[in-house]
């Protein structure tokens, strides 16, 4: 590197640096980015588009930045470009083309802050008409043919297609604006060439108009196949055929070629020359044979086509059953047969049958006609049948032995209940399906046909009088048989509901004493068994429960109590319905013996409080003497001297009196009786302690 080149660079350097600091040192903002499209949004195609980038900045210092601007194309970056002046930024589309179509943007980035523009969208019409170029314009048939579509001017993602009379022969996918390919023609006719092309954008593809048509002339091939078959008049099944397959009008300067014989999709032979192939003619359901002969030569394929029928010599041989069904270990007849045969060509008695597995059959002594023993279990028989070298079997007959009812059932499910309907099942064991009668009384009552597994066949019936039927069912399961299976009778008895309850009370009377019998008769009408229960109101557990075939029953309790009066009601059921009787309220009453015991207390009661009413009074009257007694010793003179002795009897005499009636106002209202000194412990009080006297130590004068 020269001197001039360094200087340069450095000079540079100090540039950008200064320019750096200046911008560091800057506030700046930018308010909006703009873009425009010139001369439009809509134009046509060839025409030089102007994408104007407009950006409003304000600045602290009014000095230059350094801006990045970049256009967008679809949210994809299409350009980008840095520049240090406040101008426009422009970029040009010269020449648009319709893969200029679509949204652009325009990105402003000054020292990483960045603002985008509203996009906006180009629109570019017209696409220019395409242009075919063929190698040659005259080929023999077989001959490759190149082609040149060339879209002029255009630019993008390209689908070309060439077509030969509008039909499509050819398609190129790529980035250039013009696509090669080779096909081959064949048949001698005058072809029309064509091509087209498509531009995908991101949002749509634009087709293009035709382009030049092109003519090629096709020189055909002489070459030919022939096919030949014999015998070809009537073909019967079993007739040799020699088919054969070749190529005419070949000249020796021509190209090698290839021969194909086939019969529909199988290919019998191939080869470099003449083909023969010999078979046996073999009839195809309701179609014809179809054989096909075709030649290969430089690509070029030729073919010709030829359907005969073959007559069968007899059909495929069907194999059946009589009777239609049977049972196991019964004698079958199985009977092989042709339906149709080719008269000019077999007898039928040309046709031998045979029965498949054939072994220990009895002889019927007619021709497809087998007497077999049916097995236990399922079996499976074939039979052919075979004229000329020619054998066809029939279809797989299975036989599945049916198995004769037995073990015949008949239960009933529910309570047979007088004017009720109730249910009657029968079930047996045997094949599929079953017909079932239910007799009644040795009278038909209905029938059903069970054809599942495992199902009961049902009946409904009513019974309106009491008294005892007798069921029966029957069982069937041939077509062609007498032959039924038969249950044993089945008893019924009819539970008549219970009406008309009574309720009796023995004694009739309800109001009995202590120590009695009392019981109690429930009577009902209806049949047994019946379950009779007692109860007292307000209780919901039974006194007593009683299950009996007859119509009544009885509690009985004893001896009775106070406790036991009460209301009692009884309940009857029978399984058809239960019935309640009305409440009896039983009333108890005291025994005589309580009663007369009751009255002897009570006057016993009386007299007591008669003997303490009469004490009551004499208390009263002695307390009244006392007073009098009192009374009189206050009226007295004073009291002598102490050693007269009479003084002192009279003072002795007067404690004493004083002492008992103290002792008498003590006991005053204790019933006449007195402790004696011990816990229950008492002494008597006499009766008359009126007589105070008695008491009184007689003075002595």
């Amino acid at each position: 590197m020269g001197l001039p080149q360094r200087l340069i660079l450095t000079l540079l350097s100090i540039y950008l640096y200064s320019a750096t600091v200046v911008n560091t040192q800057q506030e700046f903002k930018i308010q909006s980015v703009e873009l425009i499209i010139e001369p439009r949004n809509d134009v046509t195609a060839g025409t030089n588009v102007t994408l104007r980038c407009h950006a409003t900045v304000s600045t602290s210092t009014g000095k230059g930045l350094i801006r990045e601007y970049t256009i967008l194309k679809n949210d994809k970056i299409v350009y980008t470009k840095t520049i240090g002046s406040s101008e426009d930024f422009v970029y040009q589309l010269h020449n648009a083309r319709v893969f200029s179509t679509g949204l652009y943007q325009c990105k402003l980035d000054i020292q990483g802050d960045t603002k985008l523009s509203k996009a906006q969208r180009l629109n570019v019409q017209g696409l220019s008409q395409p242009v075919l170029h063929l190698n040659t314009n005259v080929v023999n048939e077989g001959e490759e043919v190149q082609a040149t579509c060339i879209a002029p001017g255009e630019i993008g993602s390209f689908i070309f297609f060439f077509f030969d009379n509008d039909e499509q022969i050819s398609r190129v996918e790529g980035l250039s604006n013009q696509a090669k390919t080779t096909f081959r023609l064949s048949g001698a006719d005058i072809h029309k060439i064509h091509c087209s092309y498509k531009i995908r954008t991101a949002e749509d593809t634009f087709p293009s108009t035709k382009s030049n048509n092109v003519t090629v002339s096709v020189k055909e091939l002489s070459i030919t196949p022939e096919l030949k078959i014999f015998p070809d008049s009537t073909i019967y099944e079993g007739d040799h055929l020699n088919i054969s397959c070749s190529a005419k009008n070949v000249h020796s300067s021509s190209e090698g070629y290839k021969l194909f014989l086939s019969q529909g999709t199988k290919l019998l032979r191939t080869g470099n020359s003449t083909i023969n192939h010999n078979m046996v003619a073999v009839p195809k359901a309701s179609e014809a044979l179809t054989f096909d002969c075709r030649v290969v030569v430089r690509n070029v394929e030729k073919y010709s086509e030829k359907k005969i029928s073959v007559v069968e010599l007899f059909s495929v041989p069907s194999l059946t059953m009589s009777p239609t069904e049977v049972f196991q270990g019964q004698i079958m007849t199985l009977t092989c047969n042709s339906d149709g045969f080719a008269s000019q060509r077999i007898n039928r008695e040309d046709l031998e049958y045979t029965l498949y597995p054939s072994k220990n059959l009895p002889s019927s002594g007619k021709p497809g006609v087998f007497n077999v023993k049916a097995l236990q279990n399922d079996f499976n028989y074939t039979c052919s049948a075979e004229a000329k070298g020619i054998k066809k079997d029939s279809k797989t007959l299975m036989i599945r032995p049916k198995v004769h009812v037995s073990a015949l059932k008949i239960s009933i499910e529910d309570k047979v209940i007088l004017k009720k309907s109730f249910t009657i099942l029968c079930q047996s064991n045997g094949s599929l399906p079953i017909n079932y009668t239910l007799f009644k009384d040795n009278v038909q009552v209905g029938t059903k046909v069970i054809r599942e597994q495992n199902r009961q066949a049902v009946f409904m019936d009513v019974i309106n009088e009491p008294g005892e039927r007798q069921y029966r069912c029957e069982a069937k399961n041939s077509l062609h048989s007498n032959k039924t299976g038969s249950s044993q009778h089945l008893s019924v008895n009819v539970i008549v509901p219970l009406s008309q309850m009574t309720l009796a009370v023995i004694p009739s009377s309800l109001k009995i004493s202590e120590g009695k019998e009392l019981n109690f008769i429930c009577s009902v009408n209806g049949t047994g068994p019946v379950t009779f229960k007692w109860y007292r109101t307000g209780s919901v557990v039974p006194l007593q429960t009683n299950t009996t075939t007859e119509t009544y029953s009885n509690l009985e309790i004893k001896p009775v109590s106070k406790n036991d009066s009460d209301e009692y009601y009884c309940e009857a059921s029978n399984g058809a319905n239960k019935v309640r009787s009305e409440n009896v309220n039983v009333q108890v009453f005291m025994a005589p013996w309580k009663k007369g015991l009751i009255v002897v207390a009570c006057l016993l009661l009386l007299l007591l409080l008669v003997l303490l009413l009469v004490a009551s009074m004499l208390n009263i009257k002695s307390k009244r003497d006392r007073r009098e007694a009192a009374a009189e010793l206050s009226v007295k003179p004073s009291s002598p001297k102490s050693d007269d002795p009479l003084t002192v009897n009279l003072t002795h005499d007067t404690d004493v009196y004083n002492a008992a009636t103290d002792a008498v106002s003590f006991f005053d209202g204790k019933e006449g009786r007195v402790t004696n000194g011990t816990r229950h412990s008492v002494a008597s009080v006499p009766a008359d302690i009126s007589n105070r006297s008695s008491y009184s130590i007689p003075a002595t004068v």
